[in-house]
């Protein structure tokens, strides 16, 4: 880890923190000393995320909530503000993953509705409420975690790839307009990461990746949890502070690379 106790004492929101990316950040922020709140809807993964962070000694606490309903930020603002008075980073992770929907005909408007209102609608609601808390930090920071189906597309994924590419306006957005607050924003567009061992025990799984997987990749191999997590600890911290309004995508190269089939 490149920043060993760097955020001893600071306070950091991870939303969507029991599982995949957002468990990997969890767990990297508070091996460099914060104090991690995990919020998610997924009470069985946050508590699994919470036992298992605490079985290494790590500060951690975890609040249920739907970043989709107004109520359920708020009551998780107030208990934040009641448990630390302060907020350093704020990181917007919460989505719902699975790109993959109905082919346009046929899929109900609701499930447009669903994943905009998690994806989109929650990143607002959270920065929303979580700005007083991050005004008292000395170097406050929002993160949000975009993806790669912002700039790109397969079939059938339209909900996602729209709240995304909200998401990735939604960043620069807040960043000019909170220049006032100190507050910088920022965002990750992650490829493809594996989170198969980073899930809740019952979907927990052993990745296996063929050859052509890894090709996909200029790196030469699939991302992990720990690819976002380094790059999330320093867009967070005040070494990233003359950066704002940005989105760093990270996928080991394989945007960037034309592939025919």
């Amino acid at each position: 880890m490149i920043m060993k106790d760097y955020y001893t004492s600071k306070v950091v929101l991870i939303t969507g923190g029991g599982q995949g990316i957002g468990l990997g950040m969890a767990q990297a922020f508070a091996e460099a000393g914060a104090k991690v709140i995990i919020a998610d809807a997924d009470a069985e993964a946050g508590q699994e995320a919470l036992a298992r962070l605490k079985q290494q000694d790590l500060q951690v606490t975890f609040i249920p909530c739907d970043v989709a309903l107004e109520e359920q930020v708020q009551d998780l603002m107030k208990q934040v503000s009641k448990e630390y008075g302060v907020l350093d980073a704020l990181t917007n992770n919460a989505g719902i993953a699975d790109p993959f929907v109905k082919p346009l005909q046929e899929m109900p408007i609701d499930v447009f509705d669903r994943v905009l209102a998690v994806n989109l609608r929650g990143p607002l609601l959270c920065s929303k409420y979580a700005l007083p808390l991050l005004q008292k930090a000395a170097h406050p920071a929002i993160l949000n975690i975009s993806s790669t189906r912002a700039f790109m597309s397969e079939p059938n994924t339209f909900p996602y790839s729209a709240s995304k590419g909200g998401l990735e306006a939604l960043t620069h957005s807040l960043a000019v307009s909170l220049t006032a607050e100190r507050v910088r924003v920022n965002a990750i567009a992650p490829g493809w990461i594996e989170v198969g061992e980073w899930e809740k025990e019952r979907q927990r799984y052993t990745p296996q990746h063929s050859k052509e997987d890894k090709e996909q990749h200029p790196v030469g191999r699939v991302g992990m949890p720990e690819d976002i997590a380094e790059a999330a600890l320093f867009l967070c911290s005040d070494k990233a502070g003359f950066i704002t309004g940005q989105s760093l995508t990270i996928d080991g190269g394989m945007t960037v690379k034309m592939i025919y089939k």
